[in-house]
């Protein structure tokens, strides 16, 4: 009986699969700032549980993929870490409205163990460090399009060392990618995301204090569905919104609309 009850799961399983492979396939494509990699992923998987629906992420640079959507990507939904390229492509007609702002963003000085740098977000062990010549990299996202390299070149000309640092800069695609090479060791630390920090994989690779949220401009993230939006691209993007959601990005560090 064991026996075949445990074909018979099997079966089910083989029988399912094919299903399975094609409702991924279908799956709508989400573009989402880099800095989201843990809290979206997260709630991705929420929503398929109590759905049974998939999307697929994408994660990466807000500006880059503002100029995919722009040249014809297939995305549903875009969630940017700076809420300007929103209203931008809703200006050219590229999206359902305005959308809505989903968080606000921090940033954070992180070390990798071993670094001779402190884990001081007012930046006056960086400026040491400096002086003294012992910081040879740094890392941050690359400011042209990366709405949190902009924020870190912000807080450095706020606190008065962009120009001793520049010439030492590390930069990354985006921040996910900065804050790779913030933890690898092969810099003496960077500037990143606070949601990547307190994601498990990086809490094991370094050392972070949250910068001053007065140093840059505020990391105001913004969603909306474009004119390419199917219904699971819908559902998800109320599912974003939902108290659930709430709580995660909370668990990640993110300020939520209407709180501060």
């Amino acid at each position: 009986m064991k026996r075949f009850l445990s074909s018979l799961a099997a079966l089910f399983l083989v029988l399912a699969l094919p299903g399975l492979a094609r409702a991924q396939e279908n799956a709508p494509v989400i573009a989402a700032a880099s800095d989201l990699q843990f809290a979206l992923s997260e709630l991705a998987e929420q929503f398929t549980k109590e759905t049974g629906k998939t999307v697929k992420l994408s994660f990466g640079s807000s500006g880059n993929f503002f100029n995919q959507i722009k040249e014809g990507a297939p995305f549903e939904m875009y969630l940017s870490a700076d809420e300007s390229y929103v209203f931008d492509l809703t200006k050219e007609g590229l999206t359902q409205g305005e959308g809505a702002l989903y968080a606000v963003g921090r940033i954070v000085l992180i070390v990798p163990p071993g670094s001779t740098l402190k884990a001081d977000g007012s930046l006056k062990d960086l400026a040491s460090a400096l002086k003294a010549g012992t910081i040879k990299k740094f890392a941050i996202a690359n400011p042209e399009h990366a709405p949190y390299g902009r924020a870190a070149r912000a807080a450095l000309k706020t606190a008065g060392l962009w120009d001793m640092l520049e010439d030492k800069l590390v930069l990354g695609e985006n921040v996910s990618q900065a804050a790779q090479f913030a933890t690898s060791g092969s810099t003496q630390g960077g500037i990143i995301a606070y949601s990547l920090a307190l994601s498990p994989k990086l809490l094991a690779l370094g050392k972070f204090d949250l910068i001053p949220a007065e140093w840059h401009d505020p990391l105001r993230q913004r969603m909306a569905l474009t004119k390419k939006a199917g219904e699971t691209a819908k559902m998800f993007y109320a599912y974003v919104q939902s108290p659930a959601a709430r709580a995660v990005f909370k668990k990640y560090g993110f300020v939520l609309p209407g709180e501060k």
